[in-house]
């Protein structure tokens, strides 16, 4: 059954407000993650760099980032098609590259550490795929997304208002 208003169009379930606006809080905190974001994606391509942010906050349900990060990979060239793919990549591994996959398969082994650690075939694929500084960036950018992700789904950052490069 469809729900639907009065005049018969459809309708939405109510859009839920953030329980906490954390940045108005700690201001120093947030400021202090914008610069180190900055940092982490420094030397990375910015369409790999939102594709981990994206497979990230896919991991971790974060609704807020993947809004934001979607939005920034299309304003960056990426296709809808591989972003909406990157939710499968094991099955769609042909929408990628080599060093693409490295890098998701990276983000999946840093974010999902309750499964142990960082298994040493999937660093080694990816030090064979980023000479060490870009894999430093690389490790950088997943673990500040992983911090981003935890404060956006701790404070149930509401999704759906992000315009592409509006935190840039």
């Amino acid at each position: 059954m469809t729900n639907t208003d009065t005049t018969g169009t459809l309708s939405y379930a109510a859009e839920e407000p953030a329980r906490m606006e954390w940045t108005k809080h700690a201001p120093e905190v947030y400021k202090a993650m914008v610069r180190l974001d900055a940092a982490a994606r420094q030397g990375l391509d910015p369409k790999l760099a939102e594709l981990v942010k994206i497979r990230a906050s896919q991991l971790n349900h974060c609704a807020f980032c993947l809004d934001m990060h979607s939005k920034d990979a299309l304003a960056a060239g990426e296709s809808v098609e591989r972003i909406v793919q990157l939710s499968a990549w094991e099955e769609s591994r042909h929408f990628y590259t080599e060093k693409e996959i490295a890098a998701i398969e990276l983000t999946e082994a840093v974010t999902v550490l309750t499964e142990g650690f960082v298994p040493d075939e999937v660093y080694e694929r990816a030090a064979k795929q980023f000479d060490e500084a870009e894999l430093s960036q690389l490790i950088a950018a997943i673990a500040v997304i992983n911090a981003w992700n935890r404060f956006g789904v701790t404070c149930r950052m509401t999704p759906g208002h992000y315009q592409p490069g509006q935190h840039h």
